[in-house]
């Protein structure tokens, strides 16, 4: 009687939180959307990570996770992480989460692990590469208004696709879209300015700024957008591809971690999943 193999259990990933007050209590958040992303489009299951250091065992985590996504989010990366003058004090903050993102990235990396990077994480991949933000996009001369717009609007109108980007021949983008140019959304005020070193640029808007990139010489995927893609995969074949991309490299550490765990009682449950 042949032996049916039961079906692989879904890669973790590690989704880090914003920490933001609720009712007057600390409170680890992520937006839904990206849950959902991640759950139907990756075929992953999400897990939130809390934007607190001292809750995080590093080596629990890294030994357990399969990809690491790092969302958007209204807050911006501190402008000392990149030597700069500090942004002004109206401006939302969340230092939890860049002490979280900053203490992950340098193992999460090294090791391999599958990296998507959203918007705010975008930026924060940049930096923790050695590149530097734009503190006002909008400002520079013949700038396009990368910003959201009137929050008055529904917000569905929010992520509605408002602006071109040129997709870099040759690279992950360009194999995925098999496009020249694609339209995508845009809810940003800060950008990059210096592109981080080992960052390839794999898109950019019409205005010069870069809206994608990736690091080629990474042990593992990393993948950085500018825009939303989680909220496009109604319309956008890219953004589809994107999700699956990296569902697909997180199934692929995932059986590497499981077949290198061959001590005790893992090898029976090893063997069971064995490709």
């Amino acid at each position: 009687m042949q032996t049916v193999k039961p079906a692989l259990p879904r890669p973790v990933v590690a989704v880090i939180c914003d920490r933001i007050s609720y009712f007057q209590h600390n409170v680890h958040a992520v937006p839904e959307t990206y849950l959902r992303a991640l759950h139907e489009a990756a075929g992953v299951m999400p897990v939130l990570i809390p934007a607190c250091p001292e809750l995080l065992d590093l080596s629990t985590l890294l030994a357990t996770v399969d990809g690491v996504l790092l969302p958007g989010s209204p807050s911006n990366v501190a402008a000392e992480r990149y030597k700069a003058e500090p942004l002004p004090k109206e401006t939302l903050m969340d230092l939890h989460r860049d002490e979280t993102v900053f203490s992950l990235l340098p193992s999460v990396t090294a090791q391999g692990i599958p990296l998507m990077a959203i918007c705010r994480g975008f930026q924060e991949v940049n930096v923790f590469y050695g590149g530097t933000l734009h503190r006002a996009v909008h400002e520079r001369a013949d700038a396009i208004d990368h910003r959201e717009g009137d929050h008055a609007r529904a917000i569905e109108e929010w992520y509605e696709d408002s602006h071109l980007v040129s997709v870099t021949p040759g690279g992950l983008l360009a194999t995925l879209s098999g496009t020249q140019a694609v339209r995508v959304n845009s809810l940003h005020h800060q950008g990059v300015d210096r592109l981080g070193k080992g960052l390839r640029i794999e898109a950019f808007a019409l205005d010069g700024l870069i809206e994608a990139f990736t690091a080629p010489d990474a042990p593992g995927l990393v993948l950085g957008l500018q825009w939303h893609p989680e909220m496009s995969l109604g319309h956008s074949p890219l953004a589809q591809q994107l999700f699956t991309t990296f569902g697909d490299s997180c199934r692929r550490r995932q059986q590497s971690r499981l077949c290198t765990k061959s001590t005790g009682g893992n090898d029976e449950f090893i063997s069971a999943y064995a490709v």
